[in-house]
């Protein structure tokens, strides 16, 4: 192996049209992407969205504090209570009506990650506010390969009306790069796969994509030359580190070729997008793998996933629940429509559970991905009949490198703005900013 200093800590693998980020390789010195002096582990930031509400009876657990118990939503969590905060009484007083009448699902998207009422509009001149994650983002977007990275199971829709009155863009965008433009997120795993690597459309080159498909070459096989250089250079605790990198995103590329060769015939004019699966399931753990690789690899450290829009009518017949998710959302307090907004609920966390898993086991500079992050996963409606927009559900898991202690229910006072949490974020991030949207001050003893 060679000296130390002449490899990078935080290396990179290159060919035509690939560009390969590597986890930190603890054995090779201890410069992090090309000039970092210190043995650091970066913070990262993510926020997960859940639509429609949640059966609060089911949701909230009983007592505060470390000693509380997990309420029956929350029990795929159970491996994992001394990895998160549950919050109870934050709230989004922004996606109240506040004067502008109908339209909560598109005010819940639209606030949840700014703190600003929405300017009710179905044409071209819509407002609302930066979100936290482009706040950090344009603070810390620099550090990176993508300042930030925007992920959907729904699509893209930045026209249009869709909620009483509102624009679509505000229903299907989470993230908002300024006041005026939203960042469209991606649902095409293979597009995010091929953003991430430096190939096709995100580099100008859709020959050299489209050339791998053909042949069904792994993006392995054009960078292995490099790796074969690198591993020579190594130590051996790092070549099985590398070798389970390496077997990660291979498994990634075999799911999506899966979802790309197993589509469904279907009527003519329906399109189906490439590269998406038709399990829910499958479709939202691949994009919670590709979001753990891109923190793995340092590609970005601000994420966000909207697991579905507000007011969205995806239906669960894999968990036997074939109604549409935001028609049983106005349950009416009818006993079955609350069981089956249960059985969402419990699906949702459990893929949220598996995300959080597979960071706790994910290691890094001697500690998880998840000890290094925060990630924030809620939504803006609380109670769906009543299309509450305080009480919300929300959890904080991660220790975001030791500034953070989770394993707690924490009980606020009663409507304390969501971007309270927001800003005690940001400044854990390093990135100061005095208000977002109707911020009143930075949450403490979190």
């Amino acid at each position: 192996m060679s000296s130390s200093s002449s490899v990078s800590r935080r290396s990179f693998l290159r060919s035509a049209g690939t560009f390969m980020a590597l986890p930190m390789l603890e054995s090779v010195g201890f410069r992090a992407f090309a000039a970092e002096k210190a043995v650091t582990t970066p913070t990262r930031m993510a926020f997960l969205y859940i639509p429609n509400g949640v059966n609060m009876h089911q949701w909230v657990p009983k007592g505060t504090g470390a000693g509380y118990e997990l309420s029956p939503t929350l029990q795929p969590l159970a491996n994992l209570k001394g990895e998160f905060n549950i919050f109870s009484n934050l709230a989004h007083d922004k996606a109240e009506s506040n004067g502008d009448g109908a339209g909560d699902h598109a005010r819940a998207t639209a606030t949840f990650l700014t703190g600003c009422q929405a300017k009710k509009t179905a044409g071209s001149d819509i407002r609302i506010g930066q979100s936290v994650d482009q706040i950090a983002a344009t603070a810390l977007g620099d550090k990176t390969r993508l300042a930030s990275m925007e992920l959907s199971t729904d699509g893209e829709r930045t026209s249009g009306r869709c909620d009483s009155g509102y624009s679509c863009a505000y229903q299907f965008n989470l993230s908002w790069k300024t006041e005026t433009m939203p960042m469209a997120p991606e649902m095409d795993p293979r597009l995010v796969f091929e953003r991430m690597f430096g190939m096709g459309s995100a580099t100008g080159s859709p020959a050299e994509a489209e050339k791998r498909r053909r042949y069904q070459k792994s993006v392995l096989d054009f960078v292995m030359a490099d790796a074969k250089s690198l591993q020579r250079r190594i130590s051996n605790s790092d070549n099985r580190k590398l070798d389970e990198y390496f077997a990660s995103v291979r498994d990634i590329e075999t799911r999506i070729e899966k979802a790309e060769r197993m589509k469904i015939d279907m009527p003519a004019g329906v399109h189906v997008p490439t590269g998406i699966p038709q399990s829910a399931q499958e479709h939202i753990r691949l994009m919670f793998d590709l979001l753990l690789l891109a923190f793995q690899t340092d590609s970005t450290r601000v994420a966000t996933f909207l697991l579905a829009h507000d007011g969205s009518n995806r239906s669960f017949p894999e968990i036997g629940v074939p109604d549409s998710h935001h028609n049983i959302s106005h349950h009416q307090n009818n006993p079955e429509k609350l069981a089956k907004i249960a059985k969402i609920d419990q699906f949702y966390m459990t893929q949220f559970a598996y995300f959080l898993q597979r960071m706790k086991e994910a290691q890094e500079g001697g500690k998880s991905l998840l000890d290094s992050s925060m990630i924030v996963y809620g939504g803006g409606i609380s109670d769906g009949n009543a299309h509450d927009h305080d009480r919300l559900p929300v959890i904080l898991a991660g220790r975001g490198n030791g500034t953070l202690n989770p394993g707690h229910h924490i009980q606020l006072g009663e409507k304390t703005p969501m971007t309270n949490l927001y800003l005690a974020m940001l400044d854990r991030m390093g990135v100061k900013a005095e208000r977002i949207g109707d911020s009143t001050g930075v949450l403490e003893g979190i």
